[in-house]
């Protein structure tokens, strides 16, 4: 009895120092993943033959890897290659760029394109809850409460827009 105590100390140490492992593998294996598909892509950004596509998927990494400038550039020059592209792409690329400004605290430009990306694509509840988000930020409540009661009508096991929706409904008051 006395030695089962210290085993399971060691056995539950082993599985916990495993998992921590495991967790540190994926993440470095995701950042290496990231950093190859970069270099590929700003190699093609660079290049006459680029498309909109590969535009996209650099701005999305960019935005992983918190280069929100260097993102905002790509999807804009996404944008400028997205014609005749299908209006979901449109939507994707034009949420990207609104939640690329967003992040640069550039609120006002990122509602511009969120809303964008809702012509686009009308039942769209990620850009739906950026653009109350980014309403929120610019001291828009009683159009944020509305943005995210529409988010919550389409998708209602959201927990962001029912987190912020709250939050607001308790400042309001």
């Amino acid at each position: 009895m006395d030695h089962l105590l210290p085993q399971a100390y060691l056995i539950g140490l082993i599985v916990l120092l495993g998992g921590a492992a495991v967790v540190v593998a994926r993440q470095i294996f995701r950042v290496r993943r990231d950093e190859a598909t970069l270099g590929r892509l700003e190699g093609v950004a660079k290049s006459s033959d680029r498309s909109c596509a590969d535009l996209y998927e650099l701005g999305s990494v960019q935005l992983r890897k918190r280069l929100y400038g260097e993102a905002a550039a790509s999807l804009k020059l996404a944008l400028k290659t997205a014609d005749g592209e299908p209006a979901e792409a449109q939507a994707l690329i034009q949420n990207a760029l609104g939640f690329a400004l967003a992040a640069q605290n550039n609120y006002a430009a990122a509602i511009r394109h969120y809303r964008y990306a809702l012509k686009f694509k009308q039942a769209y509840p990620v850009a739906l809850n950026n653009l109350a988000f980014a309403l929120e930020k610019q001291s828009k409540a009683d159009e944020a409460l509305a943005t995210y009661r529409q988010v919550l009508e389409l998708d209602s096991s959201n927990k962001t827009a029912r987190k912020r929706l709250k939050r607001l409904e308790r400042t309001k008051v």
